[in-house]
């Protein structure tokens, strides 16, 4: 494994480091405007939500690496202590690579990119029609980690008022995490899509108590077909399966199909991992314990 001191590496190459590991990384889109009502519009992936009660985001538009400036939102947010977060979806993720463009200060970026700037309700920053969800903040404070080039400054925000596009609703009035479509960002030039097979549930452990990984049966922990996330998903169950289940599971036609297919004790062992395996891709967590415990079963 290569190990990195950061103090030996160059900020630039560290800064490299950083972003291709860290990530995927939410996206806000920050409208501001200067002390002239001027409006900007910058992208930043140090972005997320860190709080309900109160409702507060934080975004950090870091000194850039290569000078030392600060960007024009960093400028804004410091003076008029307000700032719009516009999350980004996949629709517009060309628009706001576009609207991150380093231009002279008092351009316009909503007109450069193309997009909506629409009145916010309760501050002057703009928000962008075209983002499914729009947060108006007030800033509550900016936290600067340091002052040499690719310092963070935080950007501390209470959410004042939210606008969610009741396109990405479903049927309860919750985001539909497939409608909403979000990008996140990657390192260099790469993002990365939240829809489709990308989105997968992972069951929260906090709704019951699973057995653990001490629990579960040498020959299934040990097993070099099952990976972690599988072990993870038996560990999560409240109790192992009766012998007695087992027995009547294993009248199971595929079941009995596969273990007529063995040859013998090893080879039938790995066609039940493969067939668990199987069953835990698509979480049928009882059936895997099942099929896994046959093995047990078999030797007794």
């Amino acid at each position: 494994m290569l190990s990195l001191d950061p103090k030996e590496l160059s900020t630039k190459d560290l800064h490299g480091y950083l972003l291709s590991a860290v990530g995927p990384r939410p996206i806000a889109l920050a409208s501001t405007v200067d002390e002239k009502g001027r409006p900007n519009l910058s992208p930043f992936s140090f972005f997320n939500v860190f709080s309900a009660n109160p409702p507060i985001a934080i975004f950090s538009p870091a000194r850039r690496v290569r000078n030392n400036t600060t960007k024009h939102t960093l400028d804004n947010v410091i003076t008029t202590k307000e700032v719009v977060i516009n999350v980004v979806s996949h629709a517009i993720v060309e628009q706001i690579s576009l609207s991150s463009t380093e231009y002279e200060t008092g351009i316009n970026e909503f007109e450069k990119a193309g997009f909506t700037a629409l009145a916010s309700d309760l501050v002057k920053p703009f928000r962008v029609k075209e983002s499914p969800v729009q947060m108006e903040c007030i800033v509550k404070e900016v936290v600067s980690l340091g002052d040499e080039g690719g310092a963070g400054n935080l950007v501390i925000c209470e959410i004042l008022k939210m606008h969610v596009s009741e396109a990405i609703l479903n049927e309860q009035q919750q985001i539909d995490p497939h409608k909403i479509d979000l990008v996140g960002r990657m390192g260099a030039n790469w993002y990365c899509r939240a829809s489709g097979e990308s989105i997968f549930e992972v069951e929260k452990p906090n709704v019951k108590i699973g057995i653990g990984y001490d629990q579960m049966p040498s020959r299934i922990k040990n097993s070099f077909i099952l990976s972690g996330n599988d072990l993870a998903k038996l560990a999560n169950i409240e109790k192992i399966p009766s012998l007695e289940l087992v027995e009547i599971f294993k009248e199971n036609t595929d079941i009995a199909t596969l273990l007529q297919a063995g040859n013998d004790d090893e080879e039938t062992r790995e066609e039940l991992h493969r067939h668990a395996k199987t069953l835990l891709e698509i979480n049928e967590i009882e059936a895997a314990w099942k099929t896994l415990l046959i093995d047990k079963l078999n030797r007794l």
